[in-house]
């Protein structure tokens, strides 16, 4: 006779909820659990009918990626690829196909609302914020409908991320060790929400040292090469320059260090630099650079079983998950 899910979960002496999510390596299981349920599951020989289980509720066993074409910067990076390996990592296990949409917000008939999700072509969706705007959550919400934003949404629904205040208190708290008392931001856009999380972590740890935060050290722009090098030189040729920056992105810092360099600022003696995300530039700069590692693989993981967990029933539009970046420090902040 074969094994089922609720032989499983009555060995296991768990809901039969549980056991599902241990087949989905969900995050709110844990590990103890997750290594008990397995175990018996092996014992059992137990194997998850999940195919069978997605075509009695005639679901498509379709996720889909959601990205807007017309912006290079979202495909063209290695962000973007890795992203895609941890939701397939996800998917792949339990037999669920990966399709990518292209979307563009300037159409006034929401196509992928009629052609994706009305049509029933996917049975989840997952997009950056950049995609997913407030009108289309609210729509999305309303049908009851999975998904999931790779980013922090400022209205209701479910989405993951960096936890980009914890960064910028990271980046801010290492400077503040190494002796650095004058720390500037540089680059992002004050309507941005992942600058506005990453700059209050740098302003509360700022104001926990007993330091002011001086609106004249936050340089807003984009986070490029061009903006970094601009934003560096205005500060390093000021009267009362910085001793350390902290940069939005690597390209902002290469433009700093390339400012730093032709002013003849030495780095790190007179001036620290560190930056968000490790790649692509950081280790290979002079000096290297100080960052951070936000783990995009991971990233894409957790939006897959966040996803699946609201496909499965097991999750809520309201599901929210911060995963915690690496500080690596180099030589361009190192003093000690």
């Amino acid at each position: 006779m074969k094994v089922t899910i609720t032989d499983v979960a009555r060995a296991a002496g768990v809901a039969k909820s549980t056991v599902s999510k241990v087949l989905n390596d969900s995050p709110r299981i844990s590990q103890e659990t997750k290594l008990r349920v397995r175990a018996i599951m092996k014992e059992m020989n137990y194997t998850p009918s999940s195919t069978a289980t997605r075509l009695a509720r005639q679901n498509s066993s379709t996720i889909g990626l959601l990205i807007d074409m017309s912006k290079e910067s979202e495909f063209l990076n290695q962000f973007f690829y890795s992203i895609i390996g941890g939701i397939e990592s996800v998917l792949g296990t339990l037999k669920y196909d990966l399709t990518i949409a292209n979307v563009q917000n300037s159409d006034p008939e929401g196509g992928f609302l009629s052609s994706l999700v009305l049509g029933k072509r996917v049975d989840g969706i997952i997009a950056n914020t950049s995609v997913l705007t407030e009108e289309m959550c609210a729509e999305l919400n309303r049908l009851g409908f999975p998904y999931v934003s790779i980013g922090e949404l400022p209205s209701a629904g479910a989405w993951v991320d960096c936890n980009n205040e914890a960064g910028g208190a990271m980046l801010t708290g290492h400077l503040l060790k190494q002796g650095y008392t004058d720390v500037a931001f540089v680059g992002g856009q004050q309507e941005s929400m992942l600058f506005t999380r990453r700059l209050a972590g740098y302003e509360g740890t700022l104001r926990q040292a007993g330091l002011t935060v001086r609106t004249d050290r936050i340089i807003n722009g984009a986070a490029d090469e061009e903006d970094g090098y601009l934003a560096a030189r205005g500060l390093l040729q000021s009267g009362d320059p910085p001793d350390s920056i902290i940069c939005m992105s690597n390209y902002a810092a290469f433009g700093v260090l390339k400012a730093a360099s032709e002013l003849g600022v030495a780095i790190p003696a007179q001036l620290g630099v560190a930056t968000f995300d490790d790649y692509p530039l950081s280790r290979y700069t002079t000096p290297p650079l100080t960052s951070l590692n936000m783990d995009t693989f991971q990233l894409g993981a957790a939006a897959g079983r966040l996803l699946l967990e609201q496909v499965e029933g097991q999750g809520g539009q309201g599901d929210r998950l911060l995963l915690e970046p690496e500080l690596i420090v180099r030589s361009s902040t190192w003093r000690s």
